[in-house]
C-alpha cells in the first residue's frame, strides 16, 4: 500500500498570516501550486488554496489590501507520512476539499493534492501533464 511519504516533494510553500492574498497568489503561482500552507511561528494555522483566492476575488476584495488570515481555512485536516494513499483520497472526497498538509513532529513536511493521488491510485506517471496544470 502506498504512503504520503512516496508521494512527497517536500517543497513547501507557506505564506504568513498577515501577508496580503495578492503576495500569496504570487508564491503560489511561482511555485506552479495550488495552496500555501498559513504557518504562525513555525506552528501550522491554517491553508490558504485556489479556492479561497477565487472566494475573496469573487467578493471583490483587493487582494493587496485583504490579509491571508482574513481568507484561509482555520486549523485544517491533515496526515503523516504513514497514511495511505486509500485514506488520504476517502477523507479528501468525504471533507470536499482537494489539499491535504502533511505533519511530522508538528512541523509541516508536505502538502498533497487529490490530484497527486488520484494519478498514483490510477497508476498515472505523475509527471503527466493535463490540459489545466
Amino acid at each position: 500500500m502506498t504512503r504520503l511519504s512516496e508521494l512527497m516533494t517536500g517543497a513547501v510553500v507557506s505564506v504568513a498570516p498577515e501577508d496580503t492574498l495578492g503576495e500569496a497568489a504570487e508564491r503560489m503561482a511561482e511555485d506552479g501550486v495550488g495552496s500555501a500552507v498559513v504557518l504562525d511561528s513555525g506552528r501550522l494555522i491554517g491553508i490558504l488554496t485556489e479556492r479561497d483566492l477565487l472566494r475573496a476575488v469573487a467578493g471583490r476584495v483587493h487582494t493587496s489590501e485583504a490579509r491571508v488570515r482574513e481568507w484561509m481555512t482555520v486549523d485544517p485536516m491533515t496526515a503523516t507520512e504513514e497514511t495511505s494513499v486509500d485514506e488520504a483520497m476517502r477523507t479528501m472526497l468525504e471533507q470536499g476539499f482537494r489539499h491535504l498538509p502533511v505533519i511530522e513532529g508538528g512541523r509541516t513536511i508536505g502538502v498533497v493534492s487529490l490530484r497527486e493521488l488520484m494519478r498514483t491510485a490510477m497508476h498515472v506517471d505523475v509527471g503527466a501533464e493535463g490540459p489545466n496544470d
